[in-house]
């Protein structure tokens, strides 16, 4: 049964999405792995969702990980980004956009709340409801705790790396007990970066694009205002769907924006860089 996740919904109604959850793994030298992309996904493009799959390739080929399960968790109203439309059409975008997928789930428990939530509280929030509520998932010789990881793009590193955007605690809290899987992007260097994060090395794991993408969502709400086609940049659903609210218009009557703020210190923007 597919799990309801709708944008009108409230914490009240909100159960956490396990439908498409695997709960088991037949290899029990492997460590089941849960991927969580945090971000604003506004809209969300098809290098979101590819991402997903080229993390899902590199811990098969490159790790002792197993994947059994992804999630989508859109920032809430709180986030206060240009460019941000309200979180229940983000959230129906997402729902959109994985609809045909069978194990990428969007929760929309992070962007039901109307506070601002640190990435580390959600990522808290994944590791009780499947590790605790649901108790990981069954192996041949008994049950293992699934490793919660953090999807993301270069620019979280560099970000990370940057003084005074992170605070240190977060940063050792989310790379130590968590760990990030990093996919590249042409033109952005994070070696250095890389460098200033050394005694977390062993929690990131750096995945390289075989086949460039600069899709952005920032590029997609530049041609909606600029009344071009976003069509193949983002799921034809979702197409539709911008299309049917008309967000992201010249006017920017759909926007939740505040443009007189900044981003706050500690957000991920998505899982690419300038992907929102």
């Amino acid at each position: 049964m597919a799990d309801d996740v709708r944008g009108d919904m409230t914490l009240d109604e909100y159960e956490f999405p396990a439908s498409r959850l695997r709960r088991r793994i037949e290899d029990s030298e492997r460590t089941p792995l849960v991927l969580i992309a945090c971000g604003s996904f506004s809209p969300i493009t098809f290098l979101h969702l590819r991402m997903f799959e080229m993390a899902a390739d590199y811990a098969r080929f490159n790790t002792n990980f197993e994947v059994v399960g992804a999630y989508l968790s859109c920032v809430g109203d709180a986030y206060k980004k240009t460019g941000l439309v309200k979180a229940e059409h983000r959230i129906n975008m997402c729902s959109l956009a994985v609809q045909q997928s069978s194990w990428i789930s969007v929760d929309p428990w992070e962007a039901l709340h109307s506070e601002y939530l640190e990435t580390a509280k959600v990522l808290d929030h994944f590791e009780h409801e499947i590790n605790e509520v649901h108790n990981g998932v069954e192996t041949p010789v008994g049950r293992k705790k699934c490793r919660i990881a953090l999807l993301a793009g270069a620019d979280l590193i560099q970000t990370m790396s940057t003084p005074g955007v992170w605070a240190a605690k977060d940063i050792d809290y989310i790379l130590g007990k968590f760990g990030a899987f990093i996919v590249e992007r042409s033109g952005t260097d994070i070696d250095e970066a890389l460098a200033t994060l050394q005694q977390w090395k062993d929690n990131i794991w750096v995945i390289q694009q075989l086949v460039q993408n600069d899709i952005s969502s920032t590029k997609i709400r530049l041609f909606r205002r600029r009344d071009m086609s976003i069509r193949y940049l983002v799921p034809e659903q979702v197409v539709d769907y911008i299309e049917d609210h008309n967000l992201y218009d010249e006017d920017g009557t759909n926007s939740n924006s505040d443009k007189g703020k900044g981003k706050k210190a500690g957000a991920t923007d998505g899982i690419a860089s300038s992907s929102n």
